[in-house]
């Protein structure tokens, strides 16, 4: 069995750029490709191949074949190539600029056996003011938002602050800033944003394993985000309070059952609110395709979760065993079990 596992910005996506890779979709991306490729190589009978942006340094994937990327040109070639050969591939890619969409309909249209979600899930879910009118619409609980024009100058001053400001089609926190008022001037942005009321209570997050018969829901983590106002991912922790965890789970499953094609990993972003009956609960965002969660979420179980994500997304119903005990992890792949 060959798999082929694209990581956007390691895989050589900006590959003809110049200067500095950003550095937290970098680390971020590496750490989630260095942990599904370990997870696919190490299923019976599998091989995995990457691709890799030459001005990079070396990663421990030694079980792999990785092919250095030089220019635009031969990074195209490649991904037709290996997505063509491979019986499975999986995309891991940023929704902004549409990169996410572009590359999985390219794709599709020379292999048509992605472990992604549908061209329909990904435009609906890539949009984050969309994808909140929608679950607004289906009974899912979304703070309160409106879409700002691009290159917005002045924020409303009928709008209940504080809130946050960010991109419809963002990732990785980029472009996202805390506002506290009307009065705020965050950076110039030129493409649409979404500014809505910023809710308080504990950052979440529920990852699924989608497929045609199921959409298994696994453990719901904590989220732990910069105070600079930035909003910036660092890292999350097993959400261990019982209560908390199944109101995660089920607004996280709400969500993405109203949504039709959900294939492969689905993660979902939320914020648990201080009313004990849920009430308070919103859902943030959900992220169509593989989360930073992953390498901590694999941790949690002696499963395979690459295989048992393959398994599901071919139609199979699977089930997991979660160990129960404290882990944290950061945003680049660093798992700890607290004493």
């Amino acid at each position: 069995m060959n798999i082929f596992v694209y990581e956007w910005i390691t895989g050589g996506g900006l590959v003809e750029e110049p200067g500095a890779l950003p550095a937290s979709l970098l680390t971020e991306g590496e750490a989630m490709l260095v942990a599904l490729a370990t997870d696919f190589a190490a299923l019976p009978n599998a091989s995995v191949s990457v691709l890799r942006d030459a001005r990079l340094d070396a990663v421990p994937l030694s079980y792999c074949e990785v092919i250095e990327v030089h220019s635009r040109e031969h990074q195209l070639e490649e991904l037709i190539r290996l997505s063509s050969e491979a019986d499975h591939t999986l995309v891991i890619a940023p929704e902004f600029d549409g990169i996410l969409a572009s590359t999985v309909k390219r794709l599709r249209k020379s292999c048509g056996r992605l472990l992604n979600a549908s061209d329909e899930f990904i435009a609906m879910t890539a949009d984050k003011h969309r994808t909140a009118q929608h679950l607004a619409a289906a009974g899912a609980r979304v703070p309160q938002g409106t879409l700002l024009d691009a290159d917005a100058e002045k924020l409303p001053m009928d709008f209940p602050y504080p809130a946050v400001i960010k991109p419809v089609d963002g990732a990785g926190s980029q472009d996202t800033y805390l506002v506290n008022s009307c009065h705020d001037e965050p950076p110039p942005h030129p493409w649409p944003r979404r500014l809505e009321r910023y809710c308080s209570g504990i950052p979440a997050s529920v990852a699924l394993l989608c497929g045609p018969e199921d959409c298994l829901p696994l453990p719901a983590c904590r989220q732990n985000l910069t105070d600079d106002g930035r909003l910036g991912y660092l890292g999350g922790s097993l959400l261990w309070e019982t209560e908390l965890a199944e109101r995660a789970t089920k607004l996280a499953s709400q969500a993405v059952n109203s949504i039709p094609g959900a294939i492969g990993y689905v993660g979902v972003d939320l914020v648990l609110g201080k009313e004990a009956d849920g009430s308070e609960d919103v859902v943030i965002e959900i992220n169509p395709r593989l989360t930073t969660s992953y390498v901590g979420l694999r941790a949690m179980t002696d499963d395979n979760l690459a295989g048992a994500m393959l398994c599901i997304a071919t139609g199979e119903i699977v089930s997991l065993n979660f160990k129960r005990d404290p882990l944290e992890f950061s945003a680049a792949g660093m798992v700890r079990r607290p004493l």
